[in-house]
């Protein structure tokens, strides 16, 4: 073998060791580089339905566009047994949940979930400051506000028209000039409340009333009249549907699964505003997601005041932002829970209440669900 002279194999060598290291540049910049772009997918938990639907449109895919991610949307029930279960094992599957308020208080409460700093939201767009734009309780702290919902009376307009159609809270529990099923979600909360209203309790003293051995006692004594009627139903969407099918005269329901059913198939059902039942809808990270980042990024673009103006537009729900509110159109606000017309005998879920009372009560709830039902017998 000839061999090269020393200068010229000291050059080949360099160059030879040049190109090695030049490979292994390329290699791992490559790696480096997707690292940097790539943005590891969100979860999303929510309720489905019409509701998750207009949150699709109004910010989960504007998300996933403008910052090149994907998000995952599960549904779900509510509650806090899932979260619960996931922080426990530090197994945390999900990064954003949509909460009742009463859920957001005891999730922070218990540790579940992960406080949130409100300068991570964005201001108005005038410049108005996040605590002046935000209604007064939107701003937990483990939590932020999106909408304005409520639990509303429906019914179906076709099966009254040889008769005076039911127009108050007292009317779902008058079973004599209103016989037929009614339909109720399988939960104490707001159930209790109307129950005692229907009772001639006032508004402002049901949660007092409430808390006393005889108060409970009372509204549970009226959900028994009742409960030969009831059909029960868990998720927002079967309540516009037990209407659609005949099952029931009456239902309990979201009052946005009532418009979306008017307006898409049913333009018969109705919604009885008296006494409404209404409250927030939050989003919190639950502890220890593994995406917290990310999810804070997904919660301060959720809530901006134009992406809760547009799942307004989507689905009649309050934007809890006062900015947002005023880019809705004025005709469609007549059907939002904050309309005043709609208002004027409305009652706030009280949170704070239900977060303290509930795994008191819940569970007598259940056992009462569990008694066999005592049909009145028909007189000869």
């Amino acid at each position: 073998m000839q061999l090269l002279p020393l200068r010229e194999n000291t050059l080949a060598r360099f160059k030879w060791l040049a190109g090695v290291l030049l490979c292994m540049l390329a290699l791992a910049s490559g790696p480096l580089q997707a690292q940097n772009t790539y943005q590891e997918p969100l979860t999303f938990v929510s309720w489905g339905g019409a509701y998750t639907r207009s949150q699709m449109l109004a910010f989960v895919y504007p998300f996933e566009e403008q910052f090149n991610t994907r998000v995952n949307v599960l549904d779900y029930h509510g509650g806090l047994d899932d979260i619960r279960n996931q922080v426990d094992s530090l197994n945390v599957k999900w990064d954003v949940v949509d909460l009742e308020p009463a859920d957001a208080i005891r999730g922070c409460e218990e540790g579940l979930l992960q406080p949130l700093d409100p300068g991570v939201l964005n201001a108005s767009p005038d410049g108005t400051s996040v605590d002046a734009d935000f209604l007064p309780g939107a701003i937990q702290k483990c939590a932020v506000g999106t909408v304005v919902w409520s639990t509303v009376i429906a019914y179906d307009s076709q099966r009254f028209k040889e008769q005076p159609a039911p127009d108050r809270i007292k009317d779902f529990f008058d079973t004599v000039r209103f016989p037929g099923s009614r339909g109720m979600r399988r939960t104490p909360k707001g159930n209790l409340e109307w129950a005692l209203i229907s009772d001639g309790v006032e508004p402002d003293q049901v949660y007092s009333v409430l808390e006393t051995e005889e108060g409970l006692q009372r509204a549970f004594t009226v959900l028994d009249r009742l409960k030969p009627t009831i059909v029960w139903w868990n998720s927002g969407a079967q309540a516009p549907r037990l209407l659609e099918a005949g099952r029931v005269v009456m239902t309990t329901a979201y009052n946005g699964r009532i418009y979306d059913a008017m307006a898409q198939r049913s333009p018969g059902l109705r919604v009885i505003w008296d006494h409404q039942i209404w409250t927030f809808d939050l989003l919190g990270i639950p502890k220890h997601s593994r995406n917290k980042q990310q999810a804070e990024r997904f919660i301060r673009f959720a809530t901006s005041s134009e992406q809760l103006a547009e799942q307004a537009r989507h689905i009649p729900y309050g934007p809890v932002r006062r900015s947002a509110l005023a880019q809705i159109e004025p005709d469609f606000r007549a059907h939002l829970p904050t309309a005043p017309a709609n208002m004027q005998t409305a009652l706030q879920s009280n949170a704070a209440w239900w977060a303290e009372h509930y795994e008191r009560i819940n569970p007598r709830f259940e056992e009462w669900l569990q008694r066999p039902v005592q049909v009145p017998r028909a007189l000869p």
